[in-house]
């Protein structure tokens, strides 16, 4: 069994909110993810959508909330 993510947060969300930190300090303009939590949560279910739909295999848990 997978153990549940803290946060609800799967690996791929947390790629994105690196992403964002990082572009965020490149920029001079930190970001809060905690405050686009549900436009981020939006763009990793239509990333996983495309996979799913492209590879024809469900994601793994850690993946995939």
């Amino acid at each position: 069994m997978s153990q549940p993510q803290q946060g609800g947060e799967d690996y791929l969300d947390k790629a994105l909110d690196m992403v964002e930190k990082k572009f965020g300090q490149a920029t001079g303009h930190p970001m809060d993810t905690n405050k686009t939590r549900g436009t981020n949560e939006k763009i990793t279910d239509k990333i996983r959508f495309y996979i799913e739909k492209i590879t024809g295999k469900k994601m793994p848990a850690k993946w995939s909330n």
